[in-house]
């Protein structure tokens, strides 16, 4: 059968992708296709920005054929949810029902309650009342946790906290529960739903068979990543929303107000109950990890989570620090560069001026998390051109004992390095 898969380039849905693809038609809903159709040469990739999505119109020619729609969109945080969550359903599923398709799948969520005050569960929440309005025949899945051999989102975090060197950070006492099930159990059970019209208007949790808290769960993949025993540190919830608010306003940080209070929510569910719904049983969290023991690469990861973004805040103070003393103490400096060049010295306050607005604006581009690949380049050329006219004009610079400018070459590596850890996909 032909299916349409939304979120196909995510932690879920690429996992969903693939197994889809083993026995299915599948036209897969992406925002970048970043490498997969030639992953995926069978499937058919459709590039949407499902935020602006959000009229019938939109789907109205992608929907020929499909039978059944797997949505496995969503954001944890920003301004789009509303759009991605309930505006672009709402829309979606209007044009399925006219377009002929019988079946949705929604990946929901565990903690999409109305008692947990979250703009994420408010939405996930609102775009589960779309969908059964919908005409459709629909089925809901509500997730715990989903991890698996590689990492996104929640788990990236929790591998993260588990690299800690010599103790692990602890929210609160660590007591919060989960359920958690591997993502190839998830998606196999997505496939297992496809066509399948028993599971109509039926929402499900799918879960793994054992219940654990926070502590027991970094205890493992401290235990899996090789690095000794466990030792904790609590952090006092109140840092911890702090923090929290610090996430938010930077956009892109490790931890935002939405995921911890989804941690603190809960994300503990039923295992007998989906296992005898479902006809099938996931693995334990300890099986899992056992079968695929930790690589080099994941220990990388764990280590690297943490210092990502603490090496982007470093880059943003580089460039405003940078921008600050070239505005009040530059005069000097950019004379004697100005004079080496044998340039007017009318270009003085100018470049001086200008050199200093381009740095905050490197700045900015850092801090809005926006291009990662972008702010790399620019900040390459603009390090390389810095050094290269300074080196010009003031060649006794590169002997100096103090190394003004060959500190440029470690700077230009550290760029380099958050070029790569920076990108989360």
């Amino acid at each position: 059968m032909r299916v349409m898969l939304l979120g196909a380039g995510g932690f879920i849905g690429r996992h969903i992708l693939s197994a889809l693809a083993a026995g299915h038609e599948v036209v897969a809903v992406v925002r970048s296709s970043s490498g997969l159709e030639r992953l995926f040469p069978d499937v058919r990739f459709v590039t949407v920005d499902l935020a602006q999505a959000t009229d019938e119109a939109a789907w109205r020619d992608r929907l020929a054929g499909v039978a059944c729609i797997v949505n496995a969109a969503g954001l944890l945080r920003g301004p789009y949810m509303e759009a991605v969550h309930i505006a672009m359903p709402r829309a979606l599923y209007a044009a399925a029902r006219a377009a002929g398709v019988r079946q949705a799948i929604l990946m929901s969520a565990i903690s999409a309650r109305p008692d947990v005050p979250t703009d994420y569960a408010r939405t996930k929440l609102a775009g589960e009342a779309v969908l059964r309005e919908s005409g459709l025949d629909w089925t809901i899945l509500r997730p715990s946790l989903v991890y698996g051999d590689g990492s996104y989102g929640g788990t990236s975090l929790l591998r993260g906290m588990a690299g800690f060197p010599f103790a692990i950070p602890l929210p609160g006492a660590g007591d919060q529960a989960f359920t958690p099930i591997h993502v190839e159990d998830l998606a196999r059970d997505v496939v297992r739903l496809c066509g399948d019209a028993a599971f109509a208007g039926r929402a499900l949790e799918p879960v793994g068979p054992a219940t654990i808290d926070l502590r027991w769960l970094l205890q493992c993949y401290r235990a899996w990543l090789g690095f000794g025993e466990a030792r904790f540190v609590s952090v006092p919830m109140p840092i911890m929303r702090a923090l929290g608010r610090i996430g938010d306003f930077t956009g892109d940080g490790p931890v935002s107000s939405n995921s911890l209070s989804q941690l603190v929510a809960g994300n503990a569910g039923d295992s007998a109950a989906y296992a005898e719904a479902i006809g099938t049983k996931p693995r334990r969290l300890e099986d899992a990890l056992r079968a695929h023991p930790a690589d080099v690469q994941d220990r990388w990861h764990a280590r690297l989570f943490f210092l990502a973004p603490a090496t982007r805040a470093a880059l943003i103070f580089l460039w405003l620090a940078s921008a600050w003393l070239g505005l009040v103490y530059g005069e000097t400096a950019t004379r004697e560069v100005v004079k080496g060049l044998g340039l007017s010295p009318a270009l003085d306050d100018p470049l001086r001026i200008g050199a200093s607005l381009a740095d905050v604006g490197i700045a900015t581009l850092l801090l809005s998390g926006r291009s990662i690949r972008l702010a790399t380049i620019i900040q390459i050329a603009a390090i390389l051109g810095y050094s290269i006219v300074i080196g010009l004009a003031l060649p006794r610079l590169w002997l100096d004992p103090l190394g003004p400018l060959l500190k440029n070459l470690p700077i230009l590596l550290l760029v380099a390095v958050y070029g790569v850890i920076g990108e989360k996909k």
